[in-house]
């Protein structure tokens, strides 16, 4: 009766963990693909390459915004941020190509939840106060 009532017990707990062990695989796989296809204009761990993402570039365009929880992006809803992703930047006044064929549903949200890995504990919260 022991070992029975124990493995129900572990499978249970076991359970309980599986979201937070899917989020961080998920992330991990969102930074292979972060470093694959996005570090070139995001920078590295997403801090962004230029000194005011708010200033245009000489061309017109906007730099990219670093996604590290410095700049808007944790404004948006991950609806949006999909699009974004989807969709590329262009109509909003950047350079940004559109992921949607490049990339698989899965690595798309995973990249979201590897740039929502970056951003501060307390920017988290207000994110997932106004879209969770």
């Amino acid at each position: 009766m022991k070992i029975v009532l124990l493995t129900l017990c572990s499978v249970f707990l076991s359970g309980c963990f599986n979201d937070v062990d899917s989020n961080k695989s998920n992330a991990q796989l969102g930074k292979i693909t972060f470093d694959e296809h996005c570090v070139v204009c995001h920078g590295k761990d997403a801090q962004g390459l230029s000194k005011d993402w708010k200033q245009r570039l000489p061309n017109g365009k906007f730099p990219a915004p670093p996604l590290n929880g410095t700049a808007h992006a944790w404004h948006h809803s991950p609806k949006t941020l999909m699009s974004t992703i989807n969709n590329g930047g262009v109509r909003l006044g950047g350079w940004m190509p559109a992921f949607k064929e490049q990339l698989n549903e899965d690595e798309k949200q995973a990249l979201l939840d590897y740039i929502y890995s970056l951003w501060p504990k307390e920017i988290q919260q207000r994110y997932d106060s106004k879209f969770k």
